[in-house]
């Protein structure tokens, strides 16, 4: 038996231990993991909660209701507006704090008025190396990560879900559209739907793994290094420039260092 088969006979067994539980549902590869095998071990006992808001694609929220209602496990959302909140608005470095704790909060509310009190979430071993202020709200909350209780990463949660024939095996990592901002600079509904736009369409041109990183009237795009040539190809690099100037941006640029989560917590000395 390898290690990593070792970490999902841990997983089962310490889903096991509970009598019903909820899930924290994004529809990312980590959450679609854990609800699968939760849904194995805890059968009519499990509940997926899903936060609808702007910083998240359209589709993250569609494919959770097909991926629950294929399932056959129930499955509950709602409008979540991290607007209406200062300090996530206001954007310090521990702006994911407060939202973390808002949004978990109204999802503990949400599952205790089913009778559940405990809320699982999809944290992994790797995201200890990066700088994530909301991990310290899950853990004042009680939320429980079983994923990193087993010590299972990113990329065995990635072969395990492939072997699982899960559609999320080799889905690109995403993060909310606030990620985009730099600290400091205050978000606003129309910051985020240009984000989102600007993301969408690079997406619809093909390429997987984006992100358009906003500093003030600046697209600072970053892709997989392997897609950079297609980008400066003449027609695409005319496209791309043209549409995000449309949806509001003055400037639009390449980061020649490619594709990396977390690159806004670079001018953070932690």
């Amino acid at each position: 038996m390898n290690s990593t088969t070792k970490k999902l006979d841990f997983l089962k067994n310490r889903l096991a231990q509970l009598d019903k539980a909820a899930v924290a549902f994004s529809g990312g590869v980590d959450s679609t993991f854990l609800l699968k095998v939760a849904s194995e071990v805890l059968g009519s006992r499990l509940l997926a909660i899903t936060a609808s808001s702007l910083v998240v694609p359209k589709r993250e929220l569609e494919f959770t209701k097909t991926f629950t209602k294929e399932n056959g496990i129930q499955h509950l959302t709602f409008i979540f507006d991290e607007l209406s909140l200062e300090d996530f608005t206001n954007n310090s470095k521990d702006r994911c704090y407060f939202c973390k704790k808002a949004i978990m909060g109204k999802m503990l509310l949400l599952a205790s008025q089913n009778g559940i009190e405990i809320i699982l979430d999809g944290s992994n071993m790797d995201d200890n190396n990066d700088f994530r202020p909301g991990a310290r709200a899950i853990k004042e909350l009680g939320i429980i990560s079983p994923l990193k209780e087993a010590g299972l990463t990113k990329s065995e949660i990635r072969s395990l879900s492939k072997d699982l024939n899960l559609p999320t095996w080799d889905k690109p990592s995403n993060a909310c559209f606030a990620s985009r901002f730099p600290y400091g600079e205050e978000i606003t509904r129309e910051k985020l739907i240009r984000v989102a736009d600007s993301e969408e369409f690079l997406t619809s041109l093909g390429f997987k793994q984006s992100r358009v990183r906003s500093h003030g009237s600046i697209a600072r795009i970053e892709l997989e290094v392997s897609d950079m040539e297609t980008l400066l190809n003449e027609n695409f690099r005319i496209m791309i420039d043209k549409k995000l100037k449309e949806l509001g941006f003055t400037y639009v640029s390449l980061d020649l260092q490619g594709y990396r989560t977390g690159s806004m917590n670079e001018t953070l000395n932690l």
